[in-house]
């Protein structure tokens, strides 16, 4: 490093391509970063979901949960393995261990499922095997309200509003909660179809067999060959009632004699409401990987879009964006990011008294923290609050280096009297040493944070390698850039500086300093037991005082003027008691006055239960309200 020191001092240019070429990759790679509230992790869980409609749940467990369970049980890393049984439904879920690849894992998951599907009862649904992803968390929920039936919004919102919104760039699924979708139901009266003997699943095959189109085969035509199908699906739902379900005694047995079809809707499952109204909540769910800031604006250039062809009298209203509270956060960050900086270099300032030093000193700071998007660029990080928390924890830290190296030119200019070229030269190598075991003690505290071997590691790896990196760019600046700068821009305090060398010249505040740190450190070197005692009984006390320090994942307190109330019931709850029970806690929370919005949804699109139910509500924004978030849920429990 000090080599790299006296051949920047000589070469100006050469120093300031270095660090040029890392910024300007920064600065480039910047516009690119994707934008996001955490960073993505793989957690080392896979779920097994697997359907058999009318299976009670003891049926569904000794059945579809413990032929999964046998097989999943031998694949490698397995750590942990439950299931969750209910009404048709299964979930196997398997925790591996940190040290196994996910993709890998979810691979071997799916080739044992695969080897036991004959096992599985007849009529069980495939089973869908997934890998834990927090990418596939809704980003954005919208209603669709309006003085009309829910079949009507169901169609608006199926037709029109869900294919307008899967146009977005990143867009990976969209799911409809709270619709009814169309279906044509056909009734059977059970005493006429005992009457013709006629067993159910008769009449089940024949609406099968006879709504299909089916291939014909081949026609040649001499130079052509044509393609002929059987166009037999039922066009005109009226058309269902002439379909022949048997013969008995010679004669044609009709569905209209056993029964009739209607043009109506499937059962309902789930159910939204939106401030007491009926209304269909669309959850979208973005792409794995894709920026979440992206894919919620251009969602919101087609929701303009989509409104134009909506009727007048339907209401489309975005209930969450995440966006918000990522772009609210991630300003305050940089806000606070450009304030850190100008502190730092008025601190510096303030006790170096050039504005030239200042300005040497201070170019670290954009250059490490320009420097280290390139970086989080080619490991495909992402802006979010745990690299931008890096970032600005590092403004102190970067600025480091280049002010030891600044201040040991500065002492050789006004101690030993040396031109600055020859200062910086000089003391560059002295403090050299020093800085690199500084700043390398600095990289062996933050890199492991990356390497934790739990979830807090997995969660905080982009926030130590950022770290780290960013320390690591200071250390190049302050051999590069600080030392070149120093010689050619200290020339005009040279000779200020050695005519103010003396004790005597250092008064007012500055001496004031002097003195009481002198005065101190006498006291503690004469004091060394008692001064010792009293450091490791400080050390001592942050035992107590972290059992009593309050411990969670992500803060907590964050207010992001929204939560949500979850309601589950006991099991075979129906869908009619969970929505009464959804009713009275919206009855209840009207009266409260700080309350915007009340997004009320009972059932689960997921696993098709319906003993479940939750609440959203919406207060104003923060600088709209007088009451904290927290003290606000804290009276709605009372």
């Amino acid at each position: 490093m000090q080599k790299l020191a006296e051949i920047c001092i000589r070469r100006p240019v050469f120093a300031a391509m270095i660090i040029l070429a890392l910024v300007v990759v920064g600065a480039t790679s910047y516009s690119k970063l994707g934008v996001d509230r955490f960073p993505t992790i793989d957690l080392p869980t896979v779920t097994i979901r697997m359907t058999l409609p009318g299976a009670s749940p003891e049926e569904a467990e000794s059945q579809l949960a413990k032929p999964i369970e046998e097989v999943v049980n031998t694949v490698e890393g397995v750590e942990q393995l439950r299931s969750v049984s209910s009404q048709g439904r299964s979930f196997v879920i398997a925790t591996f261990n940190l040290n196994r690849d996910i993709e890998a894992a979810a691979q071997d998951v799916r080739d044992r499922v695969q080897s036991v599907l004959r096992q599985l009862p007849p009529g069980t649904d495939p089973p869908v095997v997934q890998k834990a992803d927090s990418d596939s968390e809704p980003v954005m929920t919208i209603a669709i309200s309006g003085e009309r039936s829910i079949r009507e919004l169901t169609e608006l919102s199926d037709k029109t509003v869900k294919v307008g919104i899967e146009r977005s760039v990143g867009v990976g699924e969209v799911r409809i909660n709270g619709g009814l979708l169309r279906a044509i139901n056909v009734w059977v009266d059970a005493d006429r179809l005992a009457a013709y003997r006629i067993p159910i699943t008769q009449v089940r095959n024949a609406l099968v067999r006879q709504n299909a189109d089916v291939p014909g085969g081949n026609v040649d035509s001499g130079a052509r060959e044509l393609v002929l199908r059987t166009m037999g699906r039922v066009v005109n739902p009226r058309d269902f009632d002439e379909m022949v379900i048997a013969n008995v005694g010679g004669a044609p047995i009709k569905v209209r004699d056993i029964g009739y079809s209607e043009d109506g809707t499937k059962e309902m499952r789930t159910l939204s409401r939106l401030n007491g109204q009926p209304a269909v909540t669309l959850e979208i769910i973005r792409q794995s990987g894709a920026n979440t800031v992206a894919v919620i604006d251009d969602v919101k250039k087609n929701l303009d879009k989509i409104r134009r062809q909506l009727p007048p009298d339907v209401r489309m209203e975005v209930i969450v964006d995440q966006s918000l509270y990522i772009k609210n956060a991630l300003s305050e960050i940089n806000v606070h990011l450009v304030l850190g900086s100008i502190l730092a270099c008025l601190v510096v300032f303030i006790f170096m008294r050039s504005w030239r030093s200042t300005i040497i000193a201070g170019v670290a700071i954009p250059a490490s923290v320009i420097s280290t998007f390139g970086m989080m660029r080619a490991l495909d990080f992402t802006l979010n609050s745990v690299t931008m928390l890096a970032l600005v924890l590092m403004v102190g830290v970067v600025i480091d280096d280049a002010i030891v190296v600044l201040e040991n030119i500065f002492r050789f200019i006004e101690e030993k009297k040396m031109e600055p070229m020859q200062a910086a030269k000089e003391a560059t190598q002295e403090i050299g040493l020093a800085v690199m075991a500084t700043t390398f003690s600095l990289v062996v505290i933050f890199l492991p944070v990356s390497f934790m071997s739990s979830i807090s590691g997995r969660f905080l790896y982009q926030f130590g390698i950022t770290a780290a990196v960013a320390i690591m760019v200071s250390l190049l600046v302050s051999f590069t850039l600080t030392p070149m700068m120093s010689a050619r821009m200290l020339a005009g305090d040279a000779e200020k500086a050695r005519d103010e060398h003396s004790a005597s010249s250092r008064g007012g505040f500055y001496g004031l300093l002097d003195r009481s740190y002198t005065a101190m450190l006498h006291f503690v070197l004469r004091y060394r037991v008692a001064v010792m005692l009293l450091a490791i009984g400080v050390m001592l006390s942050s035992v107590y005082i972290y059992g009593k320090v309050k411990q969670d994942f992500i803060p907590s307190n964050v207010d992001e003027g929204q939560f949500s109330i979850y309601l589950n019931g006991p099991e075979g709850t129906s869908l009619s008691a969970m929505d009464e029970a959804l009713r009275s806690v919206e009855t209840d929370l009207k009266d409260l006055p700080e309350i915007r919005l009340i997004l009320g949804s009972a059932g689960s699109f997921f696993s098709g239960s319906v003993n479940s139910a939750n609440v959203f509500i919406k207060l104003p924004p923060h600088e709209e309200r007088t009451v904290n978030i927290t003290k606000f849920w804290n009276g709605l429990k009372r």
